[in-house]
């Protein structure tokens, strides 16, 4: 859009170039500039138009995209081209994640880019390695607490490991994703440091203040992140003899995005991860960038502009590079991170689906659908060019933030079942497989996360001890059904380190100064390659999971209804332990898959009369496309064994 004060802006900036940046070729950068400019301009002044260095600001911005473009090898170029004409390719059926911490899959990084065929045996082709930037020892939260944004943690290696890795995994298709910790820095990070010293530019980066009269206003109304551990959102510096704000843990020092030069670091930044060849970046704590006296400080409007100015600033230098928005929020909120426009993202492409999460292992728990039907079908409609990142399990915790009136639908009192889940999933409930540990409880509000491997919590640690075939079995059938879900739900699906082998708890983490204190490492365990070849040997659980994993994955990347167009349709059968919705090819909706999930440790039928009207012909025959075979038909009704899943086509 051409609009006259910000382009003639635009016009003295770029006369105003650099010599070294003016005297490169530019074609590309200036044709995505001029297109977006308008938009970045208003974003800009919104946030920042208010103060007297806005147009210098202004100018190191456009340096800032410059220098980034410049930088940007030919080969990452051609991809930001290609995806450029081809910008709905995130949606496709054919990608399937994997999230993992370099030294708990591999040794290092070097040792990880060799063990790449993992991950296309699997079917795998995107990797989400977890933090690995340079981190105080004992004072990291599992890699978030960022001591030097552009240096790699010396123990998993530099930043020609990284390069290797990104051209193995672009010789075989294979999207690397990597996070970017945007609201805080560790206190030992240059920056930090320099502010402790009494520099006043860098003090301006953080939220410090001599006494407690501005903390406190906060305080009343921001909740507490970690109350067992890090209780309140500030930290005396005695140092400095200021409260610096420190939302996550003491050592995290929020930055201060109302600061025009914190956003154009943290740009800087971006852009020379993209410039690494990292295809998409994962942005850690977006709900928390903005702060408001008298709020929540979080999902902040502001916040969503920072979001919006960083995405059209990287679609100007690195336009091939996605967001993944890491907003672990309700529903409604989290849904805004996709952006505002109709039909395009215009802050992130992708977001967590932790609601779904969090449904499926209450399904687990109750052997039940009711309150998993009500949220997915309460959840807020996502934007045509956005997609969802799907997953059973991930590095984190795991929270019930169900809305209440989702929970009253289902016909449950929202403290008591919340409560019930903790003691289900902790192992407190009588007769649960469970094997997780409460996290964080906070006494006040009795709230309460849960943390545990997958295969913990699914029951198959307690299984394999007890050595019942029946019990191994019934665990096993459970992963597979949560991952039947979110590889055909829409979206991205997401496997964890270790999941396709049923690794359980690590309780090695206790024996670790540096990690006893946080029981999130449980769920982090590093692979026992040895064990990991019983994955080839018949008969093994390892076997089981993987071979079966391996087949859905193969046959997601080849049902095109599987692609994420807002082509997913939730039905109510009338059965409540069965999650049932028809996924459809947008472009031949005749195409259709009848994807049924039995959550209940009990045979349940699926009766086909309640869902006539669907395009279900229920006088025609079915065949599963995962077991090839044509499910057990009576009197219009289909029969689902124990924690059983059918992707159903008609024949």
């Amino acid at each position: 859009m051409y609009e006259q004060v910000s382009h003639s802006l635009l016009n003295a900036i770029l006369d105003d170039l650099k010599p070294e940046i003016s005297r490169q070729d530019l074609r590309h950068f200036y044709t995505r500039l001029g297109a977006n400019f308008y938009a970045i301009y208003s974003l800009f002044f919104n946030l920042y138009g208010q103060r007297k260095d806005f147009k210098p600001q202004m100018q190191r911005l456009v340096e800032t995209m410059a220098k980034g473009y410049i930088n940007r090898s030919a080969e990452l170029e051609s991809v930001d081209i290609a995806r450029e004409q081809d910008h709905n390719w995130f949606l496709s059926q054919k990608w399937v994640g994997m999230a993992l911490y370099t030294n708990g899959f591999a040794e290092n990084l070097d040792d990880l880019a060799d063990k790449t065929p993992y991950f296309q045996e699997l079917g795998i082709n995107m990797v989400h390695i977890m933090p690995i930037l340079m981190c105080p020892a004992g004072k990291s939260d599992g890699g978030y607490a960022i001591s030097d944004f552009r240096k790699i943690d010396d123990r998993l290696g530099d930043i020609n490991d990284l390069r290797r890795v990104a051209g193995e995994f672009r010789k075989r298709d294979i999207l690397l994703v990597l996070d970017i910790v945007l609201n805080h820095t560790s206190d030992e990070h240059e920056w930090a440091q320099k502010a402790v010293t009494g520099e006043r530019r860098y003090q301006d980066y953080y939220f410090m203040f001599d006494n407690r009269e501005i903390p406190d206003m906060f305080e009343q109304s921001m909740p507490e992140i970690f109350p067992e551990s890090a209780p309140g959102n500030f930290t005396w510096n005695a140092d400095m003899q200021k409260w610096v704000m420190t939302v996550f843990h003491d050592y995290q020092w929020d930055l201060n995005y109302s600061n025009p030069e914190v956003f154009i670091e943290m740009l800087d930044i971006i852009l020379f991860w993209a410039n690494q060849g990292v295809d998409v970046l994962r942005l850690d704590a977006v709900a928390f960038l903005w702060k408001k006296i008298g709020s929540s400080c979080q999902n902040e409007r502001n916040a969503h502009l920072i979001l919006q100015l960083m995405k059209d600033c990287c679609q100007v230098t690195a336009p091939g590079v996605l967001f993944i928005a890491e907003a672990i929020v309700a529903p409604v909120e989290v849904i805004k991170y996709f952006g505002e426009d109709a039909i395009i993202a215009k802050e992130c492409e992708i977001a967590y689906n932790a609601t779904l999460m969090a449904l499926l292992w209450d399904g687990i728990a109750t052997t039940n659908a009711k309150l998993l039907y009500q949220g997915v079908k309460n959840l807020p409609a996502k934007l045509e060019r956005a997609t969802w990142l799907n997953y059973v399990r991930c590095h984190d915790d795991i929270g019930f933030g169900f809305d209440d009136n989702d929970v009253r639908a289902a016909d449950y009192e929202p403290f008591a079942h919340r409560k019930f889940l903790v003691d289900y999933f902790s192992g407190q409930f009588e007769a649960s497989p469970a094997r997780g540990m409460v996290f964080m409880r906070n006494d006040e509000t009795g709230d309460a996360r849960i943390c545990g491997s997958l295969a913990s919590l699914a029951g198959l640690e307690a299984a394999a001890e007890s050595g019942d075939s029946a019990l191994i079995l019934a665990a096993v059938n459970k992963i597979l059904l949560l991952h039947s879900v979110i590889l055909s739900f829409g979206g991205i699906p997401l496997l964890y380190n270790g999941d396709a082998l049923g690794v359980v708890n690590d309780y090695s983490y206790l024996d670790d100064p540096g990690k006893s204190g946080d029981n999130r490492w449980i769920h982090r365990p590093k692979i026992n390659w040895e064990r990991a070849e019983l994955r080839k040997r018949q008969g093994t659980v390892e076997y089981s999971l993987f071979s079966a994993l391996k087949k859905m994955i193969a046959i997601r990347k080849e049902t095109t209804a599987f692609a994420d167009f807002n082509n997913r349709e939730l039905l109510d059968v009338d059965n409540e332990h069965l999650l049932c919705f028809i996924r459809f090819n947008h472009l031949r909706p005749s195409e259709r898959v009848l994807v049924v999930a039995n959550f209940d440790a009990n045979p349940q039928y699926l009766d086909l009369d309640v869902i006539s009207g669907r395009g279900i012909n229920l006088y025609g025959r079915f065949v599963d496309l995962y077991s090839g075979r044509s499910p057990a038909q009576f009197d219009r009704r289909i029969v689902l064994q124990a924690y059983q899943f059918y992707w159903l086509t008609e024949i």
